[in-house]
C-alpha cells in the first residue's frame, strides 16, 4: 500500500514539473529511476532564428579641411571677433626698418623684456589706456620672437607711478610709459631713468624755448596735435605761395594750443598771420562772430583760412563762408517814417567757397561716427596712416579692434601708437645705439637713441576731403 502511494506521488510530480528540480532528479528523489520505471520524453530544442541581413556599407567621410589663420595665441586679447578672423589679411611683414649705414650692425639676438606702464586703474585715462595696451600686444602677438612683456597697471597718483616704474627698471630691459603729460613729467624729473624708456606723451612745455630736455635715456613718441598744427602750416605754406592766414579757434585750451602752434610756425616762415578767437555757447558758433568774420575777410582776403576747432564747429564755419548768416532778428520791423538808406548788397553765397582751410587730424571723427562730412568738401588736414591709409603696406598687417566705433577716432589713434610704440621699443632693444626710420601705422619715424639726447621725428600724411571723406595727397 506505501509503495502504491509513491508511485502515485511519483507520477503526479513528473506531470507537473517534467522532472526539472533538482530534487527530482537528484539520486534517490522521488522521480530517480529507483523510484520509477516510467518518465516523459524531454521536449525539443526551439529553433535557431534566421539570421540578419549584413546592413550596406557606410559612405565614405569626406576628406578633412583644415584652415589656418595667423591669429595671436590668445584669442580675443587683441579683440578680435570671431566673424572676423577669416577676414584678416594675409600675413606679411611691415616695410623694413631703414637704419644708416653706420648703425646698421647685427641685431642683438639676447632675450628682451618689456615693461608697458599704463595708468590702466585710472577713471579718467583708463579707456584710453586699455586702447593702447591693445595696440602694443597686437604688434607683440604678431613678433614677439624673444621679446616678453609685462603689463604695469598704475593710477594716476604720481607716488604710485614712481613706485611701480622703479619696480620695473629692476626687472625690466625697456619700459614703455607712461601715457599722461603729467606722469612723463614726474618720471622725466625724478631722476630714476637709468634704462631706455620710451614714454607716450610729452611733458607740458616740451620743445618750446627754456623747456627742460628730457633724460638722455628717454624718447618721448606721443601723438602731438600741435606738431600737426606746425606741419600743416609748412604745407600750407608751400600750397600757398603768398599771402596771410586766418587761424580761428575758440576758448578751449587745446584749441588755443593749436591755433598758436600754427600762428608761431606760419610766423617762422616769414608770413603774416591773424588769430581770431570765436565765441561758442554750447559748441555752436556765434551768428554775430561769423558776420564779423565774413566783413573781415571781405576787407582784407587772406591766402587762407587754419581751424584750430573740431570736425563739427569746422562744418558750422564752412556752412556760415557759403551761405547768410544775420545778426538780426529773423523778421526786423522798420517805421515807414524812418528814411533808411537801402542796405548794401549782400555777398554772393559762394563769395568764400574758394576760400582754402586746413586743420588737423580733429577735422577726422572717423568713418564710423556717421558725421555729416559732405560739408567738409575740399577741408585739408593732416592725419595718421591708420586712418586715412588703410591699404598701406604697414597699416594691412595689424588686426582692427573689435569695437572700432567705440570711443570713436581717438581711440583708434591711441590703439595704432600702441602698435608703433611696440616696433620702436623693438627696435631699441635689438640696436641700443643709433638712428633709424620706419614707416609706421601713426606717419613715417625718425628716431636717434643712446647718442646724448634721444630725438623723434613722425610725419603724417595729408588728406583731403573728396566725396565725404578724407583721401591722402601728396602734399
Amino acid at each position: 500500500m506505501k509503495s502504491v502511494r509513491l508511485t502515485l506521488l511519483c507520477m503526479v510530480a513528473a506531470v507537473l514539473s517534467a522532472c526539472s528540480t533538482p530534487f527530482c532528479n537528484a539520486p534517490g528523489g522521488l522521480c530517480s529511476p529507483q523510484a520509477a520505471n516510467t518518465s516523459l520524453p524531454p521536449p525539443p530544442p526551439p529553433p535557431k532564428p534566421a539570421p540578419l541581413p549584413k546592413p550596406p556599407p557606410e559612405p565614405a567621410l569626406p576628406a578633412a579641411q583644415t584652415f589656418a589663420i595667423n591669429l595671436p595665441d590668445a584669442p580675443g586679447s587683441t579683440g578680435i571677433s570671431d566673424d572676423d578672423r577669416g577676414q584678416l589679411p594675409p600675413r606679411a611683414e611691415p616695410p623694413a626698418i631703414d637704419r644708416t649705414a653706420n648703425d646698421a650692425g647685427q641685431p642683438s639676438t639676447a632675450p628682451i623684456r618689456i615693461g608697458l606702464l599704463l595708468p590702466l586703474q585710472s577713471e579718467t585715462l583708463g579707456a584710453a589706456a586699455d586702447s593702447v595696451r591693445a595696440g602694443f600686444m597686437a604688434a607683440w602677438e604678431r613678433d614677439r620672437g624673444n621679446i616678453t612683456v609685462t603689463v604695469l597697471e598704475t593710477g594716476d597718483v604720481p607716488q604710485d607711478i614712481l613706485s611701480v616704474y622703479a619696480r620695473a627698471l629692476q626687472s625690466e630691459d625697456l619700459v614703455v610709459g607712461p601715457l599722461s603729460r603729467s606722469a612723463v613729467a614726474t618720471i622725466a624729473t625724478s631722476a630714476l631713468v637709468n634704462k631706455p624708456t620710451i614714454a607716450l606723451n610729452y611733458p607740458e612745455g616740451y620743445g618750446q624755448a627754456g623747456a627742460t630736455p628730457l633724460p638722455p635715456h628717454m624718447l618721448a613718441i606721443g601723438l602731438s596735435i600741435e606738431e600737426e598744427a606746425r606741419q600743416t602750416a609748412q604745407w600750407a605754406a608751400r600750397e600757398q605761395a603768398d599771402g596771410a592766414a586766418v587761424v580761428l579757434t575758440t576758448s578751449s585750451p587745446w584749441q588755443r594750443r593749436v591755433a598758436n602752434a600754427f600762428a608761431a610756425e606760419w610766423q617762422r616762415l616769414g608770413r603774416p598771420v591773424r588769430v581770431m578767437e570765436l565765441n561758442a555757447p554750447d559748441s555752436y558758433l556765434s551768428d554775430p562772430d561769423l558776420v564779423q568774420l565774413r566783413a573781415s575777410l571781405r576787407q582784407s582776403p587772406p591766402a587762407l583760412l587754419f581751424s584750430a576747432m573740431g570736425a563739427d564747429q569746422t562744418r558750422q564755419l564752412r556752412i556760415a563762408l557759403g551761405g547768410n548768416v544775420s545778426p538780426e532778428a529773423t523778421n526786423p520791423t522798420f517805421s515807414t517814417a524812418d528814411a533808411l538808406p537801402p542796405p548794401p548788397p549782400a555777398a554772393p553765397a559762394e563769395s568764400f567757397r574758394g576760400l582754402p582751410i586746413y586743420g588737423t587730424s580733429a577735422l577726422n571723427p572717423g568713418r564710423e561716427a556717421g558725421f555729416p562730412t559732405q560739408d567738409l568738401e575740399g577741408v585739408r588736414l593732416l592725419d595718421l596712416p591708420w586712418q586715412v591709409q588703410r591699404d598701406h603696406p604697414a597699416v594691412m598687417v595689424y588686426p582692427r579692434p573689435l569695437q572700432a566705433g567705440v570711443g570713436g577716432a581717438d581711440m583708434a589713434r591711441l590703439y595704432a601708437l600702441g602698435i608703433d610704440a611696440f616696433r620702436v621699443a623693438r627696435e631699441i632693444g635689438r640696436h641700443p645705439v643709433g638712428h633709424f626710420r620706419l614707416d609706421g601705422v601713426t606717419g613715417r619715424l625718425s628716431i636717434d637713441f643712446g647718442r646724448g639726447p634721444a630725438s623723434f621725428e613722425r610725419i603724417e600724411p595729408a588728406a583731403v576731403y573728396l566725396n565725404g571723406a578724407p583721401e591722402p595727397v601728396n602734399p
